[in-house]
């Protein structure tokens, strides 16, 4: 679902604010309605609301509405690719980058 350059970049874009990473704990234990939310983080409505539409564009969190109130969840899907996404990145590869570009190392050459 995230395989552009673009998608990972937003998803991490929207995984670097602190509220934003306080939603998240707070969704880990499960579904939570927005006025939760709200009231666990001591923020306006207006302000969750932006928040929450981050996350959602980023594909991090599920919304679904019920009655007047939205209740939230996270993306399991998302979350798991983006994880195996840093594991494959910061992991050891044959095919790797790192034998494509120079690198040199200005210490060495000094004497």
């Amino acid at each position: 679902m995230i395989d552009s350059v673009e998608g990972k970049i937003e998803i991490f874009k929207a995984l670097s604010d602190k509220n934003r990473l306080l939603i998240l704990e707070m969704l880990s234990c499960g579904e939570l309605c927005a006025c939760h939310i709200i009231e666990g983080l001591k923020l306006t409505q207006p302000t969750i609301s932006h928040h929450m539409k981050i996350l959602q564009q980023a594909g991090l969190v599920n919304a679904r509405k019920e009655g007047k109130w939205m209740k939230y969840s996270i993306n399991n899907e998302i979350v798991n690719e983006i994880c195996d996404f840093i594991k494959h990145t910061t992991s050891y590869k044959k095919e790797c980058i790192c034998k494509t570009v120079s690198i040199s190392c200005s210490s060495s050459n000094k004497k």
